[in-house]
Order: structure tokens, then C-alpha cells, then sequence
């Protein structure tokens, strides 16, 4: 690279860089959502939940609809809108 293009490209340094550091976010926040050992300790933690009588069948459910759609990419299922709403426990 000459100088004449390096100077040109200085001041665009800084933006590349804050690119490159949220490209590198991104791909660890999806290898953290798409980790089967994270997972699978989600589903170990609501079933020790749901065993404590903490969550319901229906929440430990939901837990585990959610996890496998992590895993298969899918999103969670949108509740019907005559559903009434969780309680937010």
C-alpha cells in the first residue's frame, strides 16, 4: 500500500474497526444462542425447576419448544391471541 492510499484511508479506520469488533459480537452471540451444551443445560435447569415445583408443566414445555427451535434455528411459536397471557413468573 503507498502512502498517498494509506492517507486516504486513515481517517476510516476507526470505522472499520468498530465493524470488524460488532461482526465479532455477532458471530460469538449467535455461537453462544446456537450451542448445544448451552442448551442443554437450559433444559437441565427447567427440569430441576419444574422437579423444585418453581415452573409449570406447561412452562417446562415451552422452555424445551423454545431450546429446540434454538437449535434448529426455528422461532418460538407466537401464542394464539385469544391465549391468555402467563403470569409472568
Amino acid at each position: 500500500m503507498d502512502p498517498l492510499t494509506f492517507l486516504l484511508r486513515l481517517p476510516l479506520l476507526p470505522v472499520q474497526g468498530v465493524v470488524r469488533l460488532g461482526e465479532i459480537i455477532r458471530d460469538e452471540a449467535d455461537h453462544q444462542l446456537h450451542d448445544p451444551a448451552a442448551v442443554r443445560r437450559q433444559l437441565e435447569e427447567a427440569e430441576e425447576a419444574r422437579a423444585a415445583g418453581r415452573i409449570s408443566g406447561e412452562e417446562l414445555a415451552e422452555t424445551e419448544q423454545a431450546a429446540v427451535g434454538r437449535l434448529t434455528g426455528q422461532a418460538p411459536a407466537q401464542p394464539s391471541p385469544g391465549a391468555p397471557p402467563g403470569d409472568g413468573r
